[in-house]
């Protein structure tokens, strides 16, 4: 195995299926391509005396999951992208740019009507170019 790619969000269930994606890389010696969806993106100005700051939603989201992966003392190389719009399409598009072997995704919303109603998981399932492991975080 070569190359995975795994969701993350701030969900505590994504970070499992994370870890459990970190594990299976540090035995393969696959490299981990993390991906974050975020909805729409937007620039916030700040301004402070006379400096101004741009905040970006996708950089910023692209930053805080690199400190979350960060913390869980990654042994194995990695990148992390942040992608404007749907979780599904976000994470399977870096799949198929990236030719993964592997996607890597918790199972919330995998039950009941969140399943019925077309869960991230699940548009995976159905449009993955490769193997796709749900990994049981709840």
């Amino acid at each position: 195995m070569k190359s995975m790619v795994v969701g993350i969000s701030e969900a505590p269930t994504s970070h499992v299926a994370a870890r459990s994606a970190l594990e299976l890389a540090a035995t393969t010696g696959a490299t981990v391509h993390f991906v974050t969806a975020v909805g729409d993106s937007e620039a916030v100005v700040w301004k402070v005396g006379s400096d101004s700051f741009v905040l970006d939603t996708v950089e910023s989201a692209r930053v805080a999951m690199k400190r979350i992966i960060d913390g869980f003392g990654v042994a194995v190389p990695f990148t992390v992208e942040a992608v404007e719009g749907n979780p599904a399409k976000a994470i399977l598009g870096v799949a198929e740019r990236e030719g993964a072997d592997l996607i890597v995704v918790g199972n919330v919303r995998m039950q009941g009507i969140g399943r019925v109603l077309g869960s991230v998981g699940d548009d995976i399932l159905r449009n993955a170019p490769c193997n796709v492991l749900i990994v049981k975080t709840v």
